[in-house]
């Protein structure tokens, strides 16, 4: 059983930044695509950005446009998702969540993660 621990989230205003960790406990981390999902209130969870293993292929969902970065550190079993110019409408729980078969079956569905962290929150004020 893998676990994931995310960090990092919490009350800011619309424009400041953050950045979300998530760190796991399996030494086969290195192997893993990593992805981050988010869930408002009412709304079906959706794909934020996912990192192959190696770091080298990252995607992101649409409404990113270029605020948030995804990336990761083999050493520190830890991905990270910095978010920048945040807005109101990126209020949610933030999940993290790993792919064991290294995204073999593609990054940005959530059916193909096998291991997900608790979620943190994170709130934009306007």
């Amino acid at each position: 059983q893998v676990q994931l621990v995310e960090s990092g989230g919490g009350l800011v205003q619309a424009g400041d930044s953050l950045r979300l960790s998530c760190t796991a406990s399996s030494s086969a981390f290195s192997t893993f695509a990593m992805g981050w999902f988010r869930q408002a209130p009412g709304k079906e969870r959706q794909f934020v950005a996912a990192i192959s293993w190696s770091g080298a292929i990252t995607y992101y969902g649409e409404f990113v446009k270029g605020r948030f970065t995804i990336s990761r550190d083999n050493a520190r079993k830890t991905v990270y998702l910095q978010m920048n110019s945040m807005k109101p409408e990126d209020t949610a729980v933030y999940y993290c969540a790993a792919d064991w078969s290294g995204g073999r079956n593609g990054y940005t569905a959530s059916q193909e993660y096998d291991s997900w962290g608790q979620g943190t929150q994170v709130t934009v004020s306007s």
